[in-house]
C-alpha cells in the first residue's frame, strides 16, 4: 500500500529533475563565498524579490532567527503573533540567543494581526521598556493568504513608528500563486523576508534571508555564529534553483487538490474550515489520536490534533483525495 502523507509539504521527497540538477551543480566553499550554485541561488532570489542581497542557510527557523536578530540588539523587542512560528514553534531561539523579547498579540481568523492592537504594543522610548524595533508577520499564517492592501497598511504604520518590517514567508510562493501575482508583489513591502524551500516548492533542504546588503552582511556574520556556514552546499542550492524555476506554478495543484478535499470532508459531515491554500482544517476534537490511528491503518499519515490540519503538497496527487476521503468516511462508520 501506497503511503500518502498529509502531515506537512516538509515531507515532499525531490523530483527527478531536481535529483538531476542536484547532481550536476557546479560546487565551492560557500564559507568563503566561493560556491558558484550558491551564489546564483542568492543572487536569483535576491533579484527576483527586489532586495539587494540574500543569503542561504540550512533551515527557516535559522532564517527567521538570523533576521530576527539582525534587525534587533539585545534587550529590543518584536511584535509577532501568538501563533507565529517565529514566536511558538522556533524553540524560542530569538530570546535565547538574540536576547530578543517578543510581545505576541493574538491573530486574527484571516490570519492578520489587527494593525491597531500592533500600534497599541508598541512600547514608548522610556528605559522601563524593552525598546520595540519590529514587527514580523507570517504569510501564510495558517494557509490563510495576507492580503496585499493589508500588507501595505503594515508598511504604513512600521514606517511612521519607526519599526522595521520583517516576513516570514515560508510559504511565501503558496499566497503568490493564490493571489495570482508575482511574489515581488507581496516581498516589497518589508524590509527582510525568509523564503522557505523545503515547504511546498519541494526542495530537501534550505531557506533564503532576503534583505538589504547591510542586513545580510550581519545575518553571514551570525550564520556563523549559530553553526550554519556550509562548504560545498552547491547541491543543495541547486534544488533551491530547480525548485523557483520549474516547481513555483503547480502550487496551484495542492491548492486545487485542498480545496477538493475540503469540500468532500465537509460532505460528509466533517466541519472543515474555509480553505484558501494548500491547508485543510478540520474539527477532530476528541477522537483526533484515534483517528491518526484509524488512517494509519489505511496508509495514511496525519498529526492527532483536535484541529486536524491536512496539507497537501507535490506527492498528494488528484487521484489521491478519493482514498482519502473514503477513508474518513470510513472512520465516520467505526
Amino acid at each position: 500500500m501506497s503511503i500518502i502523507d498529509l502531515r506537512s509539504d516538509t515531507v515532499t521527497l525531490p523530483s527527478a529533475g531536481m535529483r538531476e540538477a542536484m547532481a550536476r551543480a557546479e560546487l565551492g566553499d560557500d564559507v568563503y563565498g566561493e560556491d558558484p550554485t550558491v551564489n546564483r541561488l542568492e543572487a536569483t532570489l535576491a533579484e527576483r524579490l527586489g532586495f539587494e542581497a540574500a543569503l542561504f542557510v540550512p533551515t527557516g527557523t535559522m532564517s527567521n532567527l538570523l533576521g530576527l536578530m539582525a534587525h534587533c540588539e539585545r534587550g529590543d523587542e518584536y511584535i509577532v503573533g501568538q501563533q507565529a512560528h517565529t514566536y511558538k514553534y522556533e524553540g524560542g531561539g530569538a530570546a535565547v540567543l538574540g536576547s530578543i523579547q517578543p510581545q505576541p498579540i493574538d491573530g486574527e481568523a484571516d490570519g492578520s494581526l489587527d494593525l491597531g492592537k500592533v500600534e497599541a504594543a508598541i512600547k514608548q522610548d522610556d528605559f522601563h521598556f524593552a525598546r520595540t524595533r519590529l514587527l514580523a508577520l507570517e504569510n501564510t499564517m495558517q494557509g490563510k493568504v495576507l492580503p496585499l492592501e493589508y500588507l501595505a497598511a503594515a508598511r504604513e504604520l512600521t514606517r511612521r513608528r519607526g519599526l522595521a518590517l520583517h516576513l516570514d514567508g515560508a510559504r511565501l510562493y503558496n499566497a503568490a500563486v493564490k493571489q495570482g501575482v508575482d511574489a515581488r508583489e507581496i516581498t516589497r513591502h518589508f524590509d527582510s523576508v525568509s523564503v522557505c524551500l523545503s515547504k511546498g516548492l519541494g526542495a530537501p533542504v534550505g531557506s533564503v534571508l532576503c534583505g538589504s546588503r547591510e542586513l545580510i552582511g550581519k545575518a553571514r556574520r551570525l550564520r556563523k555564529m549559530v553553526g550554519g556556514g556550509m562548504r560545498q552546499a552547491g547541491g543543495l542550492a541547486a534544488a533551491g534553483l530547480y525548485a523557483i524555476e520549474h516547481q513555483v506554478e503547480r502550487l496551484a495543484e495542492d491548492h486545487a487538490n485542498a480545496e477538493r478535499l475540503g469540500a468532500e470532508l465537509a460532505g460528509l459531515g466533517y466541519r472543515v474550515e474555509p480553505v484558501q491554500t494548500n491547508m485543510i482544517y478540520v474539527d477532530i476534537g476528541a477522537q483526533a489520536a484515534a483517528l491518526r490511528d484509524f488512517l494509519a491503518g489505511q496508509g495514511i499519515r496525519v498529526s492527532a490534533a483536535p484541529r486536524l490540519r491536512l496539507v497537501t503538497h507535490l506527492d498528494v496527487k488528484s487521484a489521491d483525495i478519493p482514498r482519502i476521503v473514503e477513508a474518513f468516511a470510513a472512520f465516520r462508520r467505526v
